[in-house]
């Protein structure tokens, strides 16, 4: 049995800090005897891999959490596949290299659901990476985190070093992006039903509100992601999900519920569904003696406080 790696004492670089997960992590840090290090973008472009590997050796960080990411919804992918494709390539080959080259002790590269095939056995295991093609509308953030994935096994084959990764579900929660146009599913249709309980109206939804998803509320990610970091030492990515799924009406349905708006949903069939189902087996990580802790319905109505005190963006 291997010995857990102590963040007690370590100097901690969460990359990405001001996003949802990185900001979430931080929270979590909070408790840790730790030394957490962050760096502002306008400080440090983190896909310049020259100025990377420099602050890196400058500050000496022990862990790395890479959560730092171009991240968007449907449209947003759609839009920009040089930006989805490049700077995520770009950031993770930075931050990876300039580890190796600082010594860091362990490192957790954050990706995504969505590196799996459009049409994967459900629920989706690990070893279902690579077996079928990508769900087209988000194909180059998928590809960018699957290069993602594999470099840090690279690093650890090549070079021996403790890298791992987590392939976390649709997260949501404060600091998300709640733009209707350019954000995930659930903050979208936070934004929406607000919009609709203030103004009147129906909650107008994409697609034919029959896909289904699962949803982890980002605290619980984070934790998962310390628990990982202290637990696991492999080259297989782990997933991190909640272990159930709802369709995309429903969904509307609950939050509507929960913010307390009586409407009508109105679905688009002239727009795309995505992947028509997406539920990650977490079995992996729940036989480590990991599970998440705030249900669906809790978790939206905490995103909704954070939506009206003004915690996300876009708003």
């Amino acid at each position: 049995m291997q010995t857990p790696y102590s963040l007690a004492g370590k100097r901690v670089w969460v990359a990405g800090h001001r996003g949802m997960v990185g900001s979430a992590i931080v929270r979590r840090l909070a408790g840790e005897d730790c030394q957490v290090l962050t760096v502002d973008r306008e400080a440090l472009d983190l896909t310049d891999q020259r100025a990377v590997l420099g602050w890196m050796h400058n500050h000496r960080p022990q862990a790395v959490f890479l959560a730092a990411a171009r991240v968007g919804g449907i449209l947003a992918n759609s839009t920009h596949p040089v930006d989805f494709l490049r700077d995520n390539l770009l950031i993770e080959t930075a931050i990876l290299a300039g580890a190796e080259s600082a010594g860091v002790e362990k490192l957790l590269f954050l990706g995504s659901s969505c590196i799996y095939p459009k049409f994967a056995q459900q629920p989706i295991r690990e070893e279902a990476l690579l077996t079928g093609p990508l769900e087209p509308t988000n194909e180059w953030y998928a590809i960018a985190k699957i290069a993602g994935i594999k470099l840090a096994h690279a690093y650890r084959q090549q070079y021996g070093c403790d890298f791992i990764s987590a392939m976390p579900t649709n997260l949501y929660g404060p600091g998300d992006n709640f733009d209707p146009q350019a954000s995930h599913v659930l903050p979208a249709l936070i934004r929406k039903v607000h919009e609709a309980k203030v103004h009147g109206g129906p909650v107008a939804i994409w697609g034919t509100g029959t896909p289904r998803r699962e949803f982890l509320y980002v605290d619980d990610c984070a934790d998962a992601c310390l628990f990982l970091m202290r637990n696991y030492s492999d080259a297989l990515h782990v997933n991190v999900g909640s272990g159930s799924d709802i369709a995309i009406a429903d969904l509307a349905r609950l939050v509507m519920e929960v913010l307390g708006h009586d409407g009508e949903v109105l679905t688009d069939p002239s727009k795309p569904d995505g992947t028509p189902r997406k539920l990650m087996d977490n079995s992996r990580l729940a036989a480590m003696g990991w599970k998440p802790t705030v249900d669906l319905a809790e978790g939206i109505r905490r995103s909704y406080a954070a939506f009206l005190a003004g915690e996300g963006r876009n708003l």
